[in-house]
C-alpha cells in the first residue's frame, strides 16, 4: 500500500486499540503461547449495524454453472447450437474449466440423414431436419440423461413434410420394457407438442430419442425435458436449500458475463430465444435462465436482487430499457413486454451494478477510465430518468485490487499509486461523483501465495493454519486502508453517503471445513467496518450446496454461512483482548496492510454483536489451530444469564465437508454453556455463544 501518506485512524483500530489501553496496562508481557486467552467484550461501544446483504451471493452464467445446478432442465444444446453428428461434439475451451460438461445429440441412423437448415431455423441459426426412409427409424438421441425416479415433463417444437410417424421415447435401461414412448402429431407449420414420462428408477445413463418412420422429413426447433416437481423452472430441491440457507442480496446475471450480454436474448418465449455462444467464457448458452427467470429465483429464495448491467458491449438506451422492463408500468413500453410475458407486476428491483470489472482488459468493451467515468454518468443518467429510486453500484477497482491482479500490470511499476491513471476508484471519484451509491470491489486472494510489492509478482509461501485462514481479512483490510484514504482525498466521503459493496469474494473455492475459518475470519472483519462495507457477495452462491443433477445438501461453507445469518448480532461492539495478532511479516503493500486483519486474541479471533432488541449478545469465535483453546471472556455493561446457548460448527479433519450421497462431515451442533465460566474452544472450529441478558 501507498505509504508516503499517513492514514487516518479507522474504526477498527479505535476499536481494538483505543478501547483496549487501561486492559492492557494490568497485563504482563505476553507471548503467542498464552495457556489462556483473555477478551473484554464493551458493549457500550456500538457500531453500525450490520447490514443483512453482508450475507449475500453472487452468481454467475460460467458454462453451464446455472443450467446444471439451479436450472431443472434435463437436456443441453436443447435449441442445438451444434451441429448433429455422429463425431464427438467439440467441447468449449477456456476458463469455463469444470462447467463445460455437455451431453450432445447425435443422429438415429445414418449421420446423413440429419442436415442443419440454416435458411429458415426456427430459432438461432440452425435447425435439424431429419430426412426419413420408410420402415428404418430415423432422428436424433442424446444419451447420458441424470434421471431421479420421478415423472418428467417436456414438450418438442416440431413440423413434417410427408406421411410419417413420430415419437420420443425415453430409454432408462437395457431391457425391451426399460422404455416409454410418446406419439408426436406434426403438421406442415411448426407446433409445440407436450410430453410426459415416468421414470421408474434413479439413472445416469438415461437417453432420449425422437425418431419417425414414413416418407418425407420432420424438423425440430426445440426440446425440453424437465422434472415433474420443477418450480417455474427451477429445480425444486436446490431452490429449498437456497431458500433455507437464507441469502439476503443475490449479485445477478454477473459478472464477467455480462459485459457481452444480451439481455433481450433473454426474454420472451424461451423456445424462440436464440442460443449464443458467449465469448467471454467461450460456451454456448441457451439463454433460458433469463431476465424473468432469474428475478423470480430471487422471490422464491427470499433474496434482494442486484441486478448487473452491461456496460461492454452496450449501450445506456440498453441500460434504460431494462429498467422499464424490470421496474416499469405495465403501460410503458418496455413495461407492456415484460406484461405480455406473463409479469404484469413490476419486479421493484432496488440495487443496480452499472457495469463489472471494467477496469480490466479481459472485460470485453474496456475503455480507459476518463471514457469509462462519462459512459457510466450516460447509463446512471439514462437510468435514473425511468426510476430515480434505484441504487447504483459502480465498478470501484480499489488501489489494492488494481495492485494484486485485477488491474493492468506495467513492468516496473507494480504498485498502483493513488490518484493516478490506474486507480480506478480515485476516477470514479474524481469524474463521476453523485453517479452512483456505492462502489464494488472484488478479492481472490490466491491460497499459498504472496504477493511480491517490488515485482508485481507472487511467490509461493508456507503458512501455518492460521495466518492461511488470515488471508481473506487481509484482503478486506487492505481495501479498508485504501478506503481510509480516499477519504482523505475526498472528504465528502466521511459524511458515510456513499458505500462498499464488497460484491464478489472467495477463498480457496474448496467447501470444506478448512475454507469455513478462513470465511469466518472474512466476516468478522466485515463486521468491524459496518460504517461503510454494506454488502458482500461470496463467490459463487451456488458454493453453498454440493450437488449433482439430481441431488443437493448444504455443503460446509453453506452451514457456516446459515449459522452466522441465523444466530448473530446486528449491532457490532468492541472486542478487546490480551494477546495481539503478530506484526505483519511482509512490508505493507499490494496484499498486505499495516496490521495484519483479527481481534487481539490470537490465534482466535473474535467478533461480538448485540441482538436488534439488545436482549441478547452473541460472540463468535473462530479457532483456525488444530488445538482446543482456552477463552475467557468479561462483558462490560452487560449482566448475562448463567446459562447461555452454543452453536459449533467443526467436522474431523480440515478437510471435512458435505457431499451428495454421503454422511455430512460438517454440522452445526446446538448446545448450552455455562455463561459464568471460561470458554473451551474445539480445534478447527467456527462457534457462537449466546449470553441472554438477565
Amino acid at each position: 500500500m501507498h505509504t508516503d501518506n499517513k492514514l487516518t485512524l479507522s474504526r477498527r483500530q479505535a476499536l481494538l486499540t483505543g478501547a483496549t489501553a487501561s486492559l492492557f496496562a494490568s497485563f504482563p508481557a505476553l507471548s503467542q503461547t498464552r495457556s489462556s486467552i483473555a477478551s473484554t467484550i464493551l458493549t457500550g461501544q456500538a457500531g453500525a449495524p450490520i447490514n443483512p446483504f453482508i450475507y449475500g451471493g453472487f452468481l454467475e452464467h460460467i458454462g453451464n454453472l446455472i443450467n446444471h445446478s439451479l436450472w431443472s432442465e434435463v437436456l443441453d444444446d436443447r435449441k442445438f447450437f451444434n451441429v448433429i453428428s455422429s463425431k464427438p461434439a467439440p467441447q468449449p475451451q477456456g476458463q469455463a474449466g469444470r462447467m463445460r460438461d455437455m451431453n450432445a445429440w447425435v443422429p438415429v441412423g445414418p449421420d446423413s440423414a440429419v442436415t442443419m437448415d440454416t435458411a429458415a431455423p426456427y430459432v438461432g441459426e440452425q435447425s435439424p431436419v431429419i430426412a426419413l426412409a420408410g420402415a428404418e427409424a430415423r432422428g436424433i438421441a442424446q444419451s447420458g440423461l441424470v434421471l431421479a425416479k420421478k415423472d418428467y415433463t417436456g414438450r418438442v417444437v416440431i413440423a413434417a413434410d410427408g406421411q410419417v410417424d413420430i415419437a420420443a421415447t425415453l430409454i432408462w435401461g437395457e431391457g425391451a420394457t426399460d422404455r416409454q414412448a410418446v406419439k408426436i402429431a406434426a403438421g406442415k407449420d411448426w407446433n409445440t407438442v407436450p410430453l410426459r414420462f415416468s421414470c421408474p428408477v434413479d439413472t445416469q445413463t438415461a437417453r432420449l430419442e425422437i425418431t419417425g418412420t414414413g416418407t418425407g422429413a420432420f424438423r425440430l426447433g426445440a426440446v425440453s425435458l424437465m422434472p415433474a416437481d420443477n418450480i417455474k423452472g427451477f429445480r425444486a430441491d436446490t431452490i429449498a436449500l437456497m431458500k433455507e440457507i437464507d441469502c439476503k442480496i443475490l449479485r445477478i446475471p454477473g459478472g464477467n458475463f455480462i459485459s457481452s450480454y444480451d439481455w433481450k436474448n433473454t426474454i420472451g418465449d424461451p423456445d424462440k430465444r436464440p442460443p449464443i455462444l458467449d465469448p467471454v467464457w467461450n460456451f454456448p448458452q441457451p439463454n433460458d435462465v433469463g431476465v424473468d427467470e432469474l428475478l423470480q429465483m430471487c422471490q422464491l429464495i427470499n433474496a434482494e436482487p442486484s441486478w448487473s448491467v452491461s456496460t461492454g458491449f452496450d449501450e445506456p438506451r440498453s441500460g434504460a430499457e431494462q429498467v422499464e422492463y424490470i421496474n416499469g408500468a405495465a403501460d410503458t413500453d418496455w413495461g407492456a413486454k415484460r406484461a405480455a410475458n406473463g409479469h404484469p407486476e413490476p419486479y421493484r428491483v432496488k440495487y443496480w451494478n452499472i457495469g463489472n470489472e471494467m477496469y480490466g482488459h479481459w472485460q470485453m468493451g474496456h475503455i480507459p477510465m476518463k471514457q469509462y467515468a462519462i459512459k457510466h454518468t450516460l447509463f446512471a443518467d439514462a437510468m435514473r430518468k425511468v426510476d430515480p429510486s434505484i441504487f447504483i453500484i459502480a465498478p470501484g477497482g480499489f488501489a489494492d485490487e488494481m495492485t494484486t491482479g485485477q488491474g493492468i500490470f506495467i513492468e516496473g511499476q507494480p504498485q498502483v499509486e493513488f490518484g493516478s491513471e490506474r486507480d480506478w476508484a480515485y476516477g470514479m471519484f474524481a469524474n463521476a461523483w453523485g453517479k452512483f451509491d456505492a462502489l464494488a470491489t472484488h478479492a481472490y486472494p490466491p491460497e499459498n501465495k504472496k504477493f511480491d510489492i517490488k515485482t508485481g509478482k507472487l511467490f509461493d509461501v508456507e503458512r501455518p493454519l492460521v495466518e492461511w485462514a488470515r488471508q481473506p481479512a487481509n484482503r478486506v483490510l487492505t481495501m479498508v486502508e485504501c478506503w481510509e484514504e480516499y477519504k482523505r482525498r475526498f472528504p465528502k466521503l466521511n459524511e458515510g453517503k456513499v458505500k462498499v459493496f464488497f460484491d464478489e469474494y472467495a477463498y480457496s473455492f474448496r467447501q470444506n471445513l478448512k475454507t469455513c475459518l478462513a470465511l469466518g475470519m472474512c466476516l468478522h472483519e466485515f463486521f468491524r467496518h459496518t460504517d461503510f462495507i454494506d454488502m458482500a457477495g461470496y463467490t459463487m452462491a451456488t458454493g453453498w450446496m454440493d450437488f449433482d443433477r439430481t441431488r443437493s445438501v448444504i455443503s460446509a461453507t453453506g452451514r457456516m454461512y446459515q449459522m452466522y445469518n441465523q444466530h448473530f448480532g446486528t449491532i457490532p461492539v468492541a472486542v478487546t483482548g490480551n494477546s495481539p495478532v503478530p506484526a505483519p511479516e511482509y512490508p505493507a503493500g499490494g496484499d498486505q496492510p499495516r496490521v495484519n486483519a483479527g481481534s487481539a486474541t490470537y490465534p482466535l479471533d473474535l467478533s461480538a454483536a448485540l441482538t436488534a432488541d439488545r436482549k441478547s449478545l452473541v460472540v463468535a469465535v473462530v479457532n483456525a489451530t488444530e488445538q482446543p483453546q482456552s477463552l475467557q471472556l468479561s462483558l462490560e455493561g452487560f449482566k448475562a444469564r448463567k446459562t447461555g446457548r452454543c452453536w459449533k460448527l467443526t467436522g474431523n479433519g480440515l478437510e471435512a465437508q458435505n457431499q451428495v450421497g454421503k454422511a455430512p462431515e460438517v454440522v452445526v451442533a446446538e448446545s448450552t454453556f455455562n455463561a459464568t465460566a471460561g470458554l473451551k474452544i474445539a480445534p478447527i472450529s467456527v462457534e457462537l455463544y449466546e449470553f441472554t441478558r438477565a
